[in-house]
């Protein structure tokens, strides 16, 4: 995936992202490297869940709550980026 499209598809993320969680901060404010899951946008585990939900129904691939790689996958942005850009189906 070229860079450009890595981009696009990390900004269709966050704008996923914060239209789910009803966030009150703008998806293009979200840095890609901070984590995803407490310190960084503050997320618990039901939001992480919400995620899963919205990606799985947008991109058509599951990410299942028991996968042991989800620390990974949900580290941050640029980590769901990446993950979805590679498994993606639509």
């Amino acid at each position: 995936m070229t860079t450009t499209s890595i981009d696009t598809l990390r900004s269709e993320v966050a704008a996923l992202i914060v239209e789910a969680l009803n966030l009150d901060v703008q998806p293009q404010d979200i840095d890609p490297q901070a984590p995803l899951y407490g310190d960084g946008l503050g997320l618990d585990s039901i939001d992480m869940l919400e995620i899963a939900l919205v990606v799985s129904k947008r991109f058509g691939f599951q990410l299942k709550s028991d996968n042991e790689n989800n620390q990974q996958i949900f580290a941050s942005l640029q980590a769901l980026t990446e993950h979805i850009a590679a498994h993606r189906t639509q």
